[in-house]
């Protein structure tokens, strides 16, 4: 079994929308596009490269598939992170697709989340999610995620689409990774660890105990 990782580029107030370019994804109106770029360095470029190669297979939502897919192909394969993208399997979520040109590219059709869980099944390296901010809220609810990469930027957006929405599974994590870059960018891996627990602090709760 594998697992699924959530891999996103995220904001200090939990946006995830459109961090690489002004145009790439300016639903509700969203101006803020490509907030990601100033904090990028060789370091965190070396960190994403590590993060990426790593991966077994992909997991898209239509609008970041579209965009990986009219990209990457275009990037030399001397490239670390665009020769992993090109060669490793994708799998596209979308209703409206019914082709699919990006080299070995496969679209999930019927009950996604039961298509999903049955990708985690197979063996091989972890699935990784990137972008597909609405197509996360349907894994996330079905308690499918197994590990959230986040790569945490050191800005506050304000509004814009977020990693963790309505209907989020209550869920302990643990951290098991993370690295500052020069430009304050928090690279952190958590993983799961179990029910959500509870408990209470404070003067009252001391004298009661």
């Amino acid at each position: 079994m594998r697992k699924l990782v959530v891999g996103e580029f995220i904001s200090l107030d939990g946006v995830v929308q459109a961090p690489g370019a002004p145009d790439e994804d300016r639903d509700g109106g969203f101006t803020h596009g490509g907030w990601t770029v100033p904090f990028f360095d060789e370091q965190l470029g070396e960190i994403m490269t590590e993060l990426v190669t790593g991966a077994g297979g992909l997991l898209l939502g239509r609008k970041t598939y579209e965009g990986f897919a009219a990209s990457w192909p275009l990037v030399p394969d001397d490239d670390p992170i665009a020769a992993t993208l090109n060669r490793i399997p994708k799998y596209v979520a979308s209703r409206t697709l019914t082709t699919l040109e990006w080299n070995n590219s496969t679209l999930l059709t019927g009950d996604v989340a039961k298509a999903v869980a049955d990708l985690k099944q197979e063996p091989g390296d972890e699935l990784q999610v990137s972008g597909s901010s609405d197509f996360l809220q349907t894994l996330i609810q079905h308690d499918l995620v197994d590990a959230y990469q986040l790569i945490v930027f050191p800005v506050l957006l304000g509004g814009g689409k977020r990693l963790f929405g309505p209907g989020t599974l209550p869920t302990s994590l643990r951290l098991v990774d993370s690295k500052t870059t020069n430009t304050g960018v928090v690279v952190q891996r958590y993983e799961r660890a179990g029910e959500l627990t509870y408990g209470a602090m404070g003067p009252e709760q001391e004298q009661a105990d």
